[in-house]
């Protein structure tokens, strides 16, 4: 078996910088259009720079946490050899949810999300959103800190903190979940397929503006934001055998 390139890539922080010069030392690195595999070490956030900067080109990502949250990561060993890591390692096909936010000023701005597309209030004023599924108005009238559509791989971050569900990999479903609701106020939100087509209707966004995230994409003074999962458009991140990331999401269900 030929040995895979990799491609080496790590956030600004001196432990991932370290680690990133003692693998360059022994495995060499190649730029990630030429690598068969990109290795990234950091954090959850630098994984997220990296699927939302390499996505498009279709490589495995493995990621090693050298940061302070590694959910999408497996664990950093010094002196293991990745690339028998790698050649064990457990695949896990991600979809991204595409947004179109259109804004106050005409402009239409499009996004990747692989964690959340979240609405949050601008100001002191609580957001008044209209909610529509496949183009039939579902709710009204949400009045809200914010909402958010949350991916399976996303569900365990800012989703599961606003009290939304954890969704199992492989379910083909998006969590749809309020942040801090306070009419209706008994709404907890919805579990929706994947397929489903999200959009978001600012009410009064003048007096209550209301800026759209995907990932770390914000965009502000949005007037109404689309949300959709991406069928052309897939990740695979590649994990330990023992720490995939299905066991993760059931581990982070059963931890009190």
């Amino acid at each position: 078996m030929t040995t895979p390139c990799l491609a080496l890539l790590a956030s600004p922080s001196d432990e991932a910088q370290a680690a990133l010069r003692a693998l360059t030392a022994i495995h060499g690195t190649h730029a990630p259009q030429d690598a068969d595999v990109i290795v990234a070490l950091g954090g959850d956030g630098f994984m997220l720079q990296t699927l939302h900067r390499h996505g498009g080109l279709g490589k495995p990502v493995f990621g090693m946490k050298l940061g302070t949250v590694g959910f999408l990561m497996n664990q950093y060993r010094e002196g293991d050899d990745p690339l028998e890591r790698i050649a064990s390692a457990e695949p896990a096909v991600l979809h991204p949810l595409e947004m179109l936010a259109q804004t106050e000023s005409g402009a239409s701005v499009g996004s990747l999300a692989y964690n959340e597309v979240s609405l949050l209030r601008q100001t002191r004023q609580a957001a008044h959103v209209c909610i529509e599924l496949n183009g039939e108005v579902r709710l009204d009238e949400l009045i809200c800190d914010g909402v958010m559509l949350a991916t399976p791989a996303g569900s365990t971050a800012y989703n599961f903190s606003a009290h939304g569900p954890i969704l199992p990999l492989g379910t083909n479903v998006v969590a749809l979940t309020p942040i801090a609701p306070f009419r209706p106020r008994r709404w907890r939100g919805a579990v929706l397929k994947s397929g489903t087509e999200v959009r978001f209707r600012v009410l009064d966004p003048h007096k209550r503006p209301v800026s759209a995230t995907a990932d770390s994409h914000e965009v502000r003074d949005v007037t109404e934001v689309l949300v959709r999962e991406s069928r052309d458009r897939s990740v695979t991140l590649l994990f330990d055998p023992e720490h995939n990331l299905e066991e993760r999401i059931l581990i982070e269900q059963f931890t009190v």
